[in-house]
């Protein structure tokens, strides 16, 4: 799946769910995941919408950041954590044009990031790795090749699919804490609901 107009078409999406798109709730790999964090970690949640894993760290006492290309998913990140009372810095950017820094992040979450085709995959996950600080971690999330078959999620094409090989190759070297590769029921929302292949890990850069 590609969009001619992907601001538009998340715009249209957020604007036109049924309260969240992919619910409120956190992700459960990145609940399960949290423990990794240390207290007040520096954290990046890359592309996320309307803020349930960002408002989630938050409220976890995190320091947190956010983008997403939406507009729309922005005003409802804020909304979200308003009503948590908990206070992310977020801004309406594509992943091209975030101002990733340098080595200074404790940790970046990236849940269901694969509308990135190969090449802008292999651009973000370099400027993932040169954002972490030295230990930091990277909690990432996404859909493998049976999520073809299952059709509840995600861009419908195999080449922006993971596994984990694809992951150990894109960060050589760290640290393994935590990986699975799983086929399990999901229930995110409208967006994310049934059936579902999922490849995820947490992975610990070099100190």
């Amino acid at each position: 799946m590609s969009f001619a107009n992907p601001k538009e078409t998340w715009d249209a999406r957020y604007r036109n769910a049924d309260g969240y798109l992919f619910g409120s709730a956190p992700n459960a790999w990145l609940v399960e995941s949290a423990g990794y964090l240390p207290a007040g970690s520096k954290v990046f949640c890359v592309a996320d919408g309307e803020g349930r894993n960002s408002t989630y760290l938050a409220g976890l006492g995190h320091d947190v950041h956010a983008a997403d290309i939406s507009p729309v998913a922005i005003d409802k990140l804020v909304g979200l954590a308003a009503e948590r009372g908990v206070r992310v810095q977020a801004r309406v950017a594509t992943i091209e044009e975030w101002d990733w820094p340098d080595a200074s992040l404790d940790a970046v979450v990236a849940i269901f990031i694969q509308f990135a085709a190969p090449a802008a995959r292999e651009r973000l996950f370099t400027d993932i790795a040169r954002s972490l600080r030295p230990g930091g971690t990277l909690i990432i999330e996404g859909y493998g090749i049976r999520q073809l078959r299952y059709k509840t999620g995600g861009p419908g094409k195999a080449e922006n699919l993971y596994d984990q090989a694809l992951l150990a190759t894109s960060f050589e070297g760290w640290d393994v804490l935590a990986a699975r590769d799983v086929d399990t029921d999901v229930s995110e929302g409208a967006g994310h609901h049934g059936r579902s292949h999922l490849v995820s890990a947490v992975l610990r850069k070099p100190a």
